[in-house]
Order: structure tokens, then sequence, then C-alpha cells
């Protein structure tokens, strides 16, 4: 909804907002453009007497704000609905969807375009670092956007992807999230059906060939061309990685159709994200971007805020601010940090959020996804109440779990040495858990250097 209110601040309209405990990036950000931002969502906001109501998908039935302009018979629309009719009507649209790695493979598309110089708007679930925002309008006809499977609104139950009338289609992966709206994987699948009935077949989708679950959905309709991308080879693959030239990804070669169109040395570590420039070097072509070109653009890609993002080095503790928060992201997010540290310490610090953690369906699997880990933090909210501490059992001395944070803080700091990599993970703003681990092993330190003075 940041995102959305920067577009149509852009498009020239007054735009004001409301929310609740917003955190950067996005607060920062909306600050900066001049958007203001109402705590709350309370019914005096109306008075402002705006000409349409952009509803996102946190507001619900009983909130003071919706129950007043429903009264009031005020005019409202969704943010998808009103991206869809005011912004990308007559773009030139490529959607990247998926459980995992919409974020990061659309921010590559989008600055793979950007080195093309095609100056493509986008609308991104995060703030790439090339661009330093999350949202702009861009020149036509492209447009990339992040195209979520979470529903709309409170007034329309589909998932948000299905209005954006992608022309270019790139599916990551597909496994069971959001169990706060669908009851299982299959409730997910038939919205990826929906979604490609939507694809015209002019365009393109671009597709994980290794998910069977992705495989699932296109067997059941599909009427667009596929190319398919995978980290190996296979017989229906289009877009694959040649061997590693390093052990974390960070090198590697591109191959497409059996040839090797040249080493990508870049910032990014994992082999998620060696996927997902696959991904997005593979929906660059479509726009007629070269893959010599897309290559040459990904060597100078920056990363995404929150994905795998180094907040600081203090007294040789690094700490990472990373979004994962499914079982699945988790392991990738550990692996790929692994590849990268060796044999240096990970702590993996969990915050148990989402609405899915905060039901514990993923409880049978967690442990296993932070198995890689040298130690485990979890951050446990009073609203979870599953049993975490025995689902963590098989990890043994390693696992910690806590309900309060200024405590885990506490004890975290006094565990970490140098040469530790904290890994933080969480879908939200974790109470600024990473200014403070930071901020308190700066005081740790220097407390150390005044008892060390003659």
């Amino acid at each position: 909804m940041g995102g959305i209110a920067a577009l149509a601040r852009a498009a020239g309209h007054r735009v004001t907002g409301s929310d609740q405990n917003v955190y950067p990036p996005m607060s920062t950000q909306l600050a900066a453009l001049g958007i203001e931002l109402i705590e709350g969502y309370g019914a005096e906001q109306l008075a402002l007497d705006p000409d349409v109501l952009i509803i996102g998908n946190a507001m619900t039935r009983g909130m003071p704000v919706i129950e007043a302009l429903l009264d009031r018979a005020l005019p409202y629309v969704s943010g998808p609905e009103w991206l869809a009719t005011q912004i990308l009507r007559e773009r030139w649209v490529l959607a990247v969807a998926g459980t995992h790695g919409k974020t990061s493979t659309s921010s590559m598309l989008a600055w793979i375009l950007e080195s093309a110089g095609l100056a493509p708007g986008f609308l991104i679930g995060g703030v790439p670092q090339n661009f330093a925002l999350s949202a702009r309008l861009g020149a036509a006809p492209y447009f990339v956007i992040e195209a979520d499977e979470y529903d709309t609104a409170f007034f329309d139950k589909r998932a948000k992807f299905v209005h954006y009338r992608a022309r270019t289609l790139v599916l990551n992966n597909l496994e069971y999230d959001h169990a706060d709206i669908y009851p299982d994987l299959a409730a997910i699948e038939r919205q990826f059906e929906h979604l490609l009935r939507t694809v015209p077949g002019a365009g393109r989708v671009i597709c994980n060939g290794a998910d069977a679950n992705l495989r699932r959905v296109l067997a059941a309709g599909c009427w667009t061309g596929i190319e398919r991308f995978a980290r190996g080879a296979g017989p229906d693959v289009q877009w694959s990685l040649a061997a590693a030239l390093n052990a974390d990804f960070s090198r590697f070669h591109v191959l497409c159709d059996g040839r090797d169109y040249g080493e990508l040395e870049w910032g990014m570590i994992g082999a998620h994200n060696a996927e997902n420039a696959l991904a997005a070097l593979a929906a660059a072509r479509h726009a007629g971007v070269t893959i010599e070109q897309g290559i040459e653009a990904l060597r100078g890609f920056q990363g995404v805020a929150r994905r795998m993002q180094l907040r600081g080095v203090v007294a040789g503790v690094h700490v990472y601010d990373d979004f994962a928060h499914h079982p699945s992201a988790i392991v990738t997010t550990i692996d790929g940090l692994r590849r990268h540290v060796g044999r240096e310490r990970i702590i993996g610090v969990l915050e148990l959020r989402s609405q899915t953690m905060r039901r514990g369906v993923h409880q049978a699997t967690l442990a296993a996804a932070l198995s890689g880990a040298d130690e485990v933090w979890l951050y446990a909210p009073p609203s979870v109440h599953w049993d975490v501490r025995g689902a963590m059992a098989a990890l043994g001395t390693r696992v910690h779990v806590s309900s309060d944070l200024e405590g885990l803080a506490r004890e975290l700091t006094l565990r970490l040495r140098p040469g530790d990599h904290a890994l933080i993970m969480s879908n939200g703003g974790f109470g600024g858990l990473h200014a403070r681990l930071l901020e308190a092993l700066a005081a740790r330190a220097g407390s150390a250097q005044e008892r060390a003075a003659p």
C-alpha cells in the first residue's frame, strides 16, 4: 500500500494514508515523498473529504473508518483494482509471482530493464538498493510488479495478482502459506490457475521447472508459451546454471538453450538468488533485452533492503536483516550464508510473526529448517499458543525461546562474540532488534575498552 501511495502521488494526486506501527524502510520513504501518515483507523480521517478511498487488505469490517465510509456510501476501491485501472491498463506488465523470491526477482528484473534504457515503472514489496524506492511510474510501456497471492480486500477475496493482467509472468515456486486465508495448498493452486487464465497467448510464462506444484498448476490449463528455469539442466528446461564457480553462488555461468552466455559475478549469495537471476533474465529477454545485457546489469545489482541485508558490523559481529519467515525460505537463507561464511558461527534469530507461523502450521518442519544455524533464538509473542519449545526439541541446547523481546535482546547480546553472524529473520520490524543489537554491542565494546585502559 505504501508503493501504491507513491504511485498515486507521482500521478499528481494528494495522498494521505492510515496505518499502525509503520516501520522503515517504508515509513521513511513515505515521509520523503511528503505523504502524510495518520496513525490508526479512526472515522475522523474521513473529514479530509477524499475523492476516493483505496482499501488495503489489512482493513476489515469493524474498523471505525471502514464502518463510517460504508454508512456514508463513499467511493472506495481495492489497491489492486486501482492499480489495474489507473496505472497498468495500457502497460506491458511483467509480474513476478510465487511463494518465495518475488521481491528479489522483481528488483532484478526492474534493474535489468533500467540498465537497458527502458525506464520501467515498478511496484515492489521491498526497497531495491539500486533505486532506493519501492515504486515509480516510469516510462511506458514496461511495468514490473510483485504479484502477491494474498487476497485483495475485505470485499474482494480473489488473489491480488488476478487484477494485474500480466503479459510476462514469472512463477518462482509454490508452497503452502497464508494459513489465515487459504485452508490448504489446493486452494492456493486454484488461485494460480486463475492467474494463468489472464495471461494472453502472445505473452510468456517463465516457470520454475523443478517445482512439482507449479507443474500441476500448468497441467490444469495454460494457453501461453512457457520457458522453464532450474538450477540444473533438464529435458524441458531452457534456462539453467553451469557449475557454480563459488560455493556461495556469487559466481556462476548462465546457460540458455544449451549455450553458455558467460559468467555472472555479483554481490548476491545463495542458490535461490542464482535461480531468481535466471527468471529475471528470461523475463527481460521477453521484453527485448538480450541475455548479455541482462548479465551485465546483474553484475551491478545491489540487492534489496531486508533481503540478507548487512545492517552493520560491530565488535566483529555481523548483523543481518532478512525477510525469511517460511521454513523453505529459512533453509535457503541459512544455506546461502553458510556457503559464504564457512565454519564461522551463524546465530539464527526468528520472529514467529506471520499468521501461518502463529497458527503453528509449520511447527513440524521449523526445527529442521533452522538446523543449519549454530544457535537458534526464537521470539514467540503472546499470540503464539502452540508448544514452541517442544517443537524445537530436536535442536537440543542450541535453541533459546523467549516471549520477552527485551530479555531476548539482552541475553543475545551477551552470547554474541567476534566472528559471529547474527541472522535476524522476520516479515515485520522485529521491534527494531537489529538496531538494538548493534547499539548494545557498541556499548559493550566501549565498556571493554574503558576497562582495558591504563
